[in-house]
Parts: structure tokens; C-alpha cells; sequence
């Protein structure tokens, strides 16, 4: 399938004769290019210069749509550009002042002298940094660069473009100004001093793509040594977001919560953190499988994360593989990696069963490839139904702990925000292909920064 991921604009001159479109938009079609719009750039006597923008599937099908379109005769490809890698041509994020500086009394007042009157007050009162600084409405990005997407180690550098995002997203839908902190270190412990480090001006810190096991010490550490909140998105804002859409999923195949047999494929930071919630959520029961099958009490190869798995879940025992882990099962989540899970497999859990498919941007099964005793499927693709993505989350949870003042972030704030979330989708628009509220519903961050914020007082 095409996706404007894989998006070309390529610039053509061809000949201005009757049939040379036709003909150039069919070499185009025939090599499986999508076309979204051809543009009239220029021309000159006889010759003709065309913007074509095509989706494609792949870099490389990407390659094989502009030797298609070279191929035809009286066409000359001039160049052939990546929209996505335009987008991101000099970064996607900039720093602007809030008001123009025009006059001399401007500038005595923003900075010097001024300014040391404010910086005195807050030195005075270090409280008084979230209301006359940026603090109070900015939250810092951090990363080490390996665990980025499903990419990898990758390093800071090339995580960079995953922190821009990560910031617009925040800006657009919670008015938040966030930083990308991408950072080398070769530790937990460089890690958490860098995170003291900069802490200072910042109102929360939102850990993203730190490889486990390192993210559960990292965060646990901040926690426990900071007074702002601090927020693994990997980790809770899967959580949260998995969670609303499977209270959503449940109520239309008429399944109650606490009925539900699920198994989870991929028992890293993400997945150990949605089993935990939909735990304490009230889910029946839970089946974790990683690498080497299913977690299990004869397990002897567990780090302490998984050996929590195993401790309060699979009630029955199960042994084995993922085969043996589906059988029955009410629904499967995955968080693992593309192409992992096969047609017949499913086809053994019970009726009515729920797939959430959720590696990305490949799941672990394609929707078109469910077998019929599967009811409802989501992933986290923006081109199938019921995209469970943590954009539903981050943006709103972190609005409301910057409005409360928040210095912690706890589990009830967690449930409060899928319940939040969950609720956007009425009882008559709730339906198999319509379980969780689209990125682009604005009420979505309004939602849940009310819930993020009612779970902080009633913590107080």
C-alpha cells in the first residue's frame, strides 16, 4: 500500500503534444504509483514542465515510479524530490520571541537591566520560575538515541528528527513548548545527571526512546529525585492509549473487562507497562510472551520487570509460544515487530476477538490478513481505522500536569486519562472501526488534561 511517508515530487519535461500526459500518468499507475496531483510548473516552445506527486510504497518503489516515468518516450525526468525529506530540510522546530523588541525600553525591560530585577525574585523565591520563565510551560524531550521508532541504537543525532516531532505535536495540541534533548551517554547514572541537569528550567521531562531495561531505572530514578513530573511516553503513553481504545474495543463485542483473556506480544518498556494497566484496570487475565515464548513460572531467564509478569498474570500456566498463547484468547496486543504474527494463528482465538496490532510503521499482522473470527483490528498506522497512537495522550497529559503543578505522575492519573480518552467515542458512534477519537479531534488534549488535572487534586 502507497502512504505519503514514501511521497516524491517529480519534475518532468515533456513533450506538448496530445497523449504525452496520458501517457507519462499510465508508466506512473502501471508501476504501482499513487498519484496525488500533477502541477504546471513551466514551458518553453514545444516542451512542457510538470510537477508530478506521487505515494509510494518504499524508497526503493519509489526508485522503480521515476525509472517508469524516464522510460516513456519524450519524457525527461529533471529531478526527483522526497517530500518527506524536504519537510524536514533544516529542522521542523524554531525558537520565537513572544513580542518584538522595538525600542530601547523594550530592551531594558526583557533584558538588561530588567531582567535582574526578575532573575533577583526568583533567586529570592526559585517557586517563582514557573510563573516569570518559560518553566512553567515547557517540557524537556530527552533521549539517548537506542531505542528510537523501530530503528534501533541509532544515536542522538538521528533521533533528532523523532524529538522535533515529538515537539511540534506538543505545540500544536497543547500549546506546549518542548525541546529535544538528544544526548550521548553511556549510562543510567549519565543519564539521570544529565536529566538533573537541565531540569532546573523545565516544568516535566518526557522521557522517549531509552532502550529497556535502562528506562524502568532511569525513570524510577527521576521520580524518586526530582520535583517535576516525569513521563516515559514508550511506556505510559502506550499504556494509557492501549487502554482506552480496549475499554472502547470490549464494549462493542460485548465483553466485559474483567472476562478478558489478553496476550501481549513483545514484553519490553511498552508492553510491561500496558499489561500493568490494564491490570489494575480490572482485565481478566494477561499472557506476556517476548523472544523466547511465553512468560512462565519455569522461566529462568527473567529480569525483574518480567518476573513481575509472571507473578500477577497468566492465572492458567500457559506454557510455550505465541501459538499456544492465542488459543482462546479474547485479544492480542502486540508491541513487538512487523510480519511476527500469521493468519492461522489468530484464526484459534475465540469469536469476536480483538487485534491490536500496534509495531509500527509494519504490524505485526496487515488488517487485510485477519482471518473472520476477528472482529476489530487497530495499529498504529494513520492509513487503517482505529489508529492507536500516543499523540491521543502526551500532548493533554502533560498540559495538565504543567495547569496542576504537578510534581509527580502516578497510575490513577494514568486510568483517569484513558477513562478521558475512552469517553470521546459516544455509544452511538462506537463501532469496529471507530473505537478510539482521531489525533486531529481537538477535543482530545482538553479531555485529558481535565482528567490529568482531577487526579492530581484528589491526589492532594
Amino acid at each position: 500500500m502507497t502512504t505519503p511517508a514514501y511521497t516524491l515530487t517529480v519534475t518532468v519535461e515533456l513533450e506538448n503534444a496530445p497523449g504525452a500526459l496520458g501517457r507519462l500518468t499510465t508508466a506512473i499507475g502501471a508501476a504501482g504509483g499513487n498519484i496525488d496531483s500533477v502541477d504546471l510548473s513551466g514551458h518553453r516552445d514545444d516542451v512542457v514542465v510538470r510537477d508530478i506527486t506521487v505515494h509510494c510504497r518504499s524508497e526503493a518503489h519509489g526508485r522503480e515510479v521515476v525509472a517508469a516515468a524516464g522510460s516513456v518516450a519524450g519524457v525527461t525526468v529533471v529531478s526527483a524530490d522526497d517530500r518527506t525529506f524536504a519537510l524536514h530540510r533544516g529542522g521542523k522546530i524554531t525558537v520565537e520571541p513572544k513580542f518584538p523588541l522595538r525600542t530601547r525600553e523594550d530592551l531594558s525591560m526583557a533584558y538588561t537591566p530588567g531582567v535582574g530585577r526578575v532573575s533577583s525574585a526568583i533567586a529570592a523565591d526559585v517557586s517563582l520560575a514557573r510563573k516569570y520563565t518559560i518553566k512553567g510551560n515547557s517540557v524537556a524531550v530527552l533521549t539517548d538515541g537506542t531505542a528510537v521508532l523501530g530503528l534501533g541504537n541509532i544515536g542522538p543525532e538521528a533521533a533528532m528528527p523523532v524529538m522535533e516531532g515529538k515537539a511540534m505535536l506538543f505545540k500544536e495540541f497543547a500549546g506546549i513548548d518542548a525541546y529535544p534533548i538528544c544526548v550521548r551517554t553511556s549510562s543510567v547514572e549519565e543519564l539521570v545527571m544529565v536529566a538533573k541537569a537541565v531540569a532546573p528550567g523545565f516544568g516535566g521531562i518526557n522521557l522517549e526512546d531509552i532502550a529497556a531495561p535502562a528506562c524502568f531505572e532511569v525513570e524510577t530514578r527521576l521520580r524518586a529525585e526530582l520535583d517535576i513530573p516525569v513521563f516515559h511516553d514508550d511506556q505510559h503513553g502506550t499504556a494509557v492509549v492501549t487502554l482506552a481504545a480496549l475499554l472502547n474495543a470490549a464494549k462493542v463485542v460485548g465483553k466485559p473487562l474483567g472476562e478478558l483473556k489478553v496476550v501481549f506480544l513483545g514484553m519490553g518498556a511498552a508492553g510491561i507497562a500496558c499489561a500493568k494497566l490494564l491490570l489494575d484496570e480490572g482485565v481478566g487475565d494477561i499472557i506476556g510472551v517476548d523472544t523466547h515464548g511465553v512468560l512462565h513460572a519455569g522461566r529462568t531467564d527473567l529480569p525483574p520487570q518480567k518476573q513481575w509478569m509472571v507473578e500477577h498474570s497468566n492465572r492458567g500456566g500457559v506454557t510455550g509460544t505465541l501459538v499456544d498463547a492465542l488459543r482462546g484468547a479474547d485479544a492480542f496486543i502486540g508491541v513487538s515487530g512487523p510480519d511476527l504474527v500469521k493468519p492461522e494463528w489468530l484464526a484459534t482465538m475465540a469469536d469476536d476477538a480483538i487485534v491490536f496490532a500496534m509495531a509500527n510503521p509494519v504490524p505485526e499482522i496487515m488488517p487485510e490478513l485477519v482471518p473472520g473470527n476477528v472482529r476489530i483490528v487497530a495499529t498504529g498506522r494513520s492509513d487503517y481505522p482505529n489508529q492507536i497512537n500516543n499523540v491521543l495522550v502526551f500532548p493533554g497529559f502533560f498540559r495538565g500536569l504543567l495547569d496542576a503543578h504537578a510534581h509527580t505522575v502516578d497510575d490513577q492519573m494514568k486510568l483517569a486519562a484513558a477513562h478521558a480518552l475512552a469517553s470521546l467515542v459516544s455509544d452511538t458512534e462506537r463501532s469496529e472501526e471507530f473505537i478510539i477519537a482521531s489525533p486531529f479531534d481537538r477535543r482530545v488534549a482538553p479531555a485529558v488534561a481535565a482528567a490529568v488535572r482531577e487526579a492530581v487534586a484528589a491526589r492532594r
